[in-house]
């Protein structure tokens, strides 16, 4: 068997206008300078708790819980209101795939296990995944834990996965757990970071995705 392991924040779902606003919304909430747009979309991949303390380092722990509480009831809000969609394709070639005899799917992601449950409920993804990393249960990307925990899941070795990421986060964690990487051009990462951080392809659209994942798992 074959697995195809996916990011989702800048992968799967473009959930970057709920990203900004409650990081808006956390800082503002603690009087604080709130950070540009290209400093908040940089840490997105990392799990929340570090993600803050990247952003607001001068901070105290304490101010940086409340930044992390403040986040997630902005965020949840935010996401009931309206869930973040999915990028165009990602869902028929999620379907496609998962449809092949000898693929498996899983999901690495900085997110929460209630963030997950509730885009696969909202996208009508249910069962498609095998294996769902989160942040909840697994250290920080780029720490390879997550890719490990979804190889030992799914039964597969790390020969015959790969990790699909918008991120640097993502091509570095691939490579500690001995996968190969796939980069996506229209997540929150520069094409040119990923090619540095030594993504073995980098892909522009879900069609191109899905004969590469042909190619490199046959």
């Amino acid at each position: 068997m074959k697995l195809a392991l996916f990011d989702v924040d800048g992968t799967l779902s473009d959930s970057q206008a709920h990203i900004l606003a409650a990081m808006t919304q956390a800082f503002a909430g603690q009087g604080l300078a709130v950070p540009s747009r290209e400093r908040v979309l940089s840490i997105v991949g990392l799990s929340l708790p570090i993600a803050i303390a990247q952003l607001a380092p001068a901070q105290d722990a304490a101010t940086q819980a409340a930044l992390v509480e403040g986040y997630k009831q902005s965020y949840f809000t935010g996401r009931a209101a309206s869930p973040a969609p999915l990028y165009p394709g990602a869902k028929d070639c999620c379907l496609r795939l998962a449809a092949r005899e000898d693929m498996l799917l899983g999901m690495a992601t900085g997110k929460s296990r209630r963030g997950v449950d509730a885009l696969i409920a909202h996208h009508g993804l249910g069962g498609l995944f095998v294996t769902q990393q989160v942040a909840d249960d697994n250290p920080s990307k780029p720490h390879p834990a997550m890719v490990l925990a979804a190889l030992r899941e799914a039964g597969v070795e790390p020969s015959d996965a790969v990790m699909i990421g918008d991120t640097t986060y993502d091509v570095n964690m691939a490579h500690a757990a001995g996968v190969t990487a796939i980069g996506v051009s229209w997540g929150y990462h520069p094409v040119a970071d990923l090619v540095a951080a030594g993504a073995e392809r980098i892909v522009t659209s879900f069609a191109e995705l899905e004969a590469a994942i042909a190619e490199m798992l046959p």
